[in-house]
């Protein structure tokens, strides 16, 4: 998006973030004309082109070949693709960067400038029912939209620069610092809470009272509080609260920008946030969504399947309904699956494979888990996998089954006629045919979460439209049990909410005893695999600070299967464990650089620390 503002006129272009199938909503308008700033915010609908213009900068979780979507997949171990990112390569520097910095702060000028502008109509908009209230909620929604994108940008960078509500002009001084950790967090919660009291609790039919849903995903108070929650868990977590490692991190003034006393009652804060905004949610009608069955395994199976093509209005909390779920499809399917529309790049490392636990629940390297790696199941499970696929697949937990396509499994979309398994061999189906084949997973995985199994891909038939969803009631649950855990660690609702989740998702509830460190690890292994793909993963890792540790590792040996050898579905060969790529790992990676020309233009800006 680009856009140049005078003191009279206003130009703004925007591109659409993405092209589906979905009917467009609320993120996608903007102004379509020049026009002056008195014209736009006289007349009611320019005025919410305007503001959805400042919603439409918001990312699309499932969007293929953004830095917010697939590629926070790619930017840690969730994903192995072809080529390694700038980050795993060692390439990643102040010129080589991850680029939202200059978009989120294009979306703050245009909050800016519609609160700014919005109370000064004088016609239209005072001439709507409630039009003084209609105006207290739009400016609500773009005080909460601007700090949500400082946000994400200090997700990214660290502290950055505020501008409150200054719409700097071309003779203004742009030579700034910095903002604390501290002074940007407690910016953006002060902002979240003004923002609170003018949006609404839920956008209505004026004329029935039923929820309306051409508003979906716009800001309520319930998103408010889901959001906070997230603020808060990031702010208590170790990367963020009293690390060493950013002792040198100051402005040219010599000011500190992180903390480096850790403050533990942040811990309590959040847990506290997040359960505000679980309750708020219950009471609004959320719920996770689970599907009954008699056989525990397909309940759950069905369960994870179904939440993200129907599930949403049970869990969702905010959504975003343009999403670009159909390209995320093509991008997990092989070549068996009928049509041309493989791209088969969604790969998973062996280590994501392995985070998967048995159905007892247990970790595959635990004992009492009865982990296989060897030999061949003579039993095919019907809509699972084949008779003699290999035993390290057999007995695994339901998510498995709904997140990982394997050498085996069925397949994950409408198949070719006469194919009942994928095979990933050289010869085999999805496989490299010997050299002469590009779609294929180049670690003998592929990813299948958020996908749906009667899309056929030639035909487009059976296809599910349904919205992303930026906050989920199971998120809500994890941080909850997360912060209590390290506040209030013999809390009951630390095994409560945990267990909501594990036997949603199909295995034992964790009986009471566990230490606190125990539990810390249990609770991360639950975000890895329930939050799998969902942007959560390549943050978790680095605020939890165990990136160096077996169950984050983000550098050193990566595996997959051996796709270049094999010669049948029980050939041993295939499954020897084989290194697909090495990566790169520093401490100055938890962060990412600033884009250097914004350096070059604000001497008085330093670059993250370490680059």
């Amino acid at each position: 998006m680009r856009y140049h503002i005078t003191k009279y006129t206003a130009l703004l272009s925007i591109t659409l973030l993405l092209s589906t199938g979905c009917k467009k909503g609320f993120f996608d308008g903007a102004p379509k004309d020049l026009q002056t700033i008195e014209m736009v915010f006289q007349n009611k609908l320019e005025a919410e082109s305007w503001l959805s213009g400042v919603y439409n900068r918001l990312p699309d979780v499932w969007a293929d070949g953004t830095v917010t979507g697939r590629g926070l997949g790619e930017l840690c171990d969730e994903l192995e693709l072809n080529s390694p990112s700038i980050i795993a390569a060692g390439t990643i520097n102040g010129s080589s960067s991850i680029n939202v910095y200059t978009s989120y702060y294009q979306a703050i000028r245009l909050a800016n400038i519609f609160m700014a502008n919005i109370e000064n109509s004088k016609t239209n908009l005072l001439l709507e029912p409630n039009g003084a209230e209609l105006i207290q909620q739009y400016k609500g929604e773009a005080r909460f939209l601007r700090a949500y994108y400082y946000w994400m940008l200090i997700r990214f960078y660290g502290p950055v620069v505020l501008v409150g509500d200054k719409i700097a002009g071309v003779d203004d001084d742009f030579q700034l610092p910095r903002n604390t950790w501290s002074e940007c967090v407690d910016y953006i919660l002060a902002e979240m809470d003004a923002a609170k009291d003018m949006v609404p609790e839920k956008h209505i039919v004026p004329s029935s009272g039923a929820d309306d849903l051409t508003q979906t995903g716009r800001i309520t108070k319930l998103i408010v509080e889901a959001v906070k929650s997230q603020v808060l868990l990031y702010d208590a977590s170790p990367l963020f609260n009293g690390n060493p490692d950013y002792a040198g991190f100051k402005n040219t003034d010599g000011k500190e920008l992180m903390n480096l006393t850790a403050d533990p009652q942040k811990w309590a804060r959040a847990a506290t946030a997040a359960k505000i905004a679980i309750d708020h949610a219950v009471t609004n009608g959320r719920k996770l969504y689970a599907v009954t069955n008699a056989d525990p395994f397909l309940a759950a199976v069905n369960s994870h399947r179904g939440l993200f093509l129907t599930g949403w209005a049970d869990e969702g909390i905010w959504l975003r309904t343009v999403t670009g779920y159909a390209v995320w499809e093509e991008h997990c399917a092989p070549r068996a699956v009928n049509g041309t529309k493989t791209v088969a790049v969604l790969s998973m490392p062996q280590e994501m494979v392995d985070m998967y636990r048995m159905i007892n629940g247990r970790r595959i390297d635990e004992a009492g888990s009865n982990y296989v790696e060897t030999g061949f199941t003579a039993t095919a499970k019907a809509n699972f996998y084949v008779a003699g696929t290999s035993n390290m697949y057999v007995n695994r937990e339901p998510r498995f089954y709904t997140n990982v396509t394997f050498n085996g499994s069925t397949i994950p979309f409408v198949p070719k006629t006469g194919l009942t398994r994928v095979e990933y061999w050289p010869d085999g189906n999805s496989g490299n045919g010997n050299g002469t084949q590009t779609m294929y997973p180049k670690t003998g995985y592929l990813v299948r979460k958020n996908t749906n199994a009667s899309r056929n891909l030639q035909s487009n038939a059976g296809n599910v439209v349904r919205p992303a969803m930026y906050i989920r009631l199971g998120e809500l649950y994890l941080n909850y049990a997360e912060a209590l855990n390290e506040s209030d660690p013999t809390n009951p609702d630390v095994l409560t909410y945990l267990n909501f989740i594990r036997v949603r998702g199909g295995i034992p509830a964790v009986a009471a005893g566990l230490d606190q460190a125990t539990m810390r690890k249990l609770i991360q292994r639950e975000r890895c695999i329930e939050l799998a793909y969902e942007g959560h993963r390549f943050f978790d890792v680095r605020r939890w600070k165990i990136v160096t540790e077996p169950e984050g590792r983000q550098g050193g040996e990566f595996h997959g299967m051996n796709v270049f050898t094999g010669a049948g579905l029980g050939d041993v060969a295939f499954y020897a464990r084989t290194r697909t790529s090495t990566r790169v790992w520093n401490t100055r990676y938890n962060l990412l650089p600033l884009p250097q020309s914004e350096v070059n233009k604000n001497f008085k800006m330093v670059q993250t620390f370490g680059y």
